[in-house]
């Protein structure tokens, strides 16, 4: 008889132990930690960046910004994936069932929507190209405004080889750099110095190579400074570099489908465990009552079994 009962409380303990496959929750606690120390990185730098600009001791200036701030990115970023990160980590760590459902319906959402983007950005490329056109001209108008907008705009027009948003005229639209004859602006009918052509001979860099430029002939300006729109000059960036960047976009569409489809798997599995436990705990035979009820009748069972064959 005991050797029965020791067999019985073997399979139960069976059906007991964790069904989660420790390999795919603590593949899953790893590859959401990167992305949560990275999240908490990147929102720790942006409100340093805040801070330093006094943003976060005056939040209404958050809106004073004629243009874009880069921070912005650093926050939005940053944020969303320290979210993801806590619920993904902390999902498959403790196998917390609405935090796995909530990581994969939060990233799930939003690879539809960078889908949804790109299907619209190729559909529409016109108003994408328009829109980008505003962009720039809005940024433009607030170079001066903010540091890092204009670390930001200084890089653009570096790394593209360009001037404005269709040319150096473009710069017309900034109180500091228009060509009015009421504008007391040392930097009247200039560009700022990353429209420059970069002289390899020059160790210093000339912060103001762009004065007075644009008061010259185009084809004297071309000697100076960058006579291309860096509108034009990123498409033909993306033309050049089609290959890399739908690698890329691919890459993270690929991690973000795998993080989705490890949430599920991981969720799957810590229900049946779930179920299993609740069955074998009695809760689908009425109370713990009627568990105990059914057990003696096992136990009686196996000792009428036992007796009948003389043991």
């Amino acid at each position: 008889m005991n050797r029965g009962l020791d067999k019985m409380s073997r399979k139960q303990h069976h059906f007991k132990g964790a069904e989660v496959s420790c390999c795919v929750k603590y593949f899953l606690f790893g590859f959401n930690i990167i992305f949560w120390l990275l999240g908490a990185a990147f929102l720790g730098i942006g409100l340093w960046a805040w801070a330093e600009k006094g943003v976060l001791s005056n939040i209404s200036s958050i809106t004073d910004l004629g243009g874009f701030d880069p921070v912005w990115l650093f926050i939005v970023v940053g944020g969303v994936m320290f979210i993801l990160g806590f619920a993904g980590c902390i999902g498959a760590l403790r196998e917390n069932t609405f935090l796995l459902k909530f990581f994969s319906v939060f990233l799930g959402l939003i690879f539809f929507l960078e889908l949804t983007a790109g299907i619209l950005a190729f559909v529409f490329k016109d108003w994408i190209k328009d829109q980008l056109n505003f962009f720039i001209n809005n940024n433009v108008k607030a170079y001066r405004d903010d540091i890092d907008l204009q670390n930001l705009i200084d890089f653009a027009q570096e790394y593209w080889s360009c001037c404005g948003a269709h040319g150096p005229n473009d710069w017309n639209l900034n109180i500091y750099f228009n060509c009015t004859d009421f504008n007391p602006s040392r930097e009247r009918c200039g560009v700022p110095f990353s429209c420059c052509v970069k002289d390899p001979a020059e160790d210093v860099l000339n912060t103001q190579c762009g004065y007075d430029v644009r008061l010259q002939v185009e084809l004297d300006q071309q000697k100076y400074i960058y006579t291309k729109g860096c509108v034009g000059q990123f498409e033909k960036w993306l033309q050049d570099n089609l290959i890399v960047v739908a690698g890329v976009f691919v890459g993270i569409a690929l991690l973000q489908i795998f993080g989705i489809c490890l949430a599920q798997n991981l969720k799957c599995l810590d229900s049946t465990s779930s179920w299993r436990n609740d069955f074998i705990g009695g809760r689908y035979l009425g109370s713990q009552n009627s568990y105990a009820a059914a057990m003696n009748i096992v136990r009686t069972k196996i000792h009428v079994e036992i007796k009948h064959f003389g043991y």
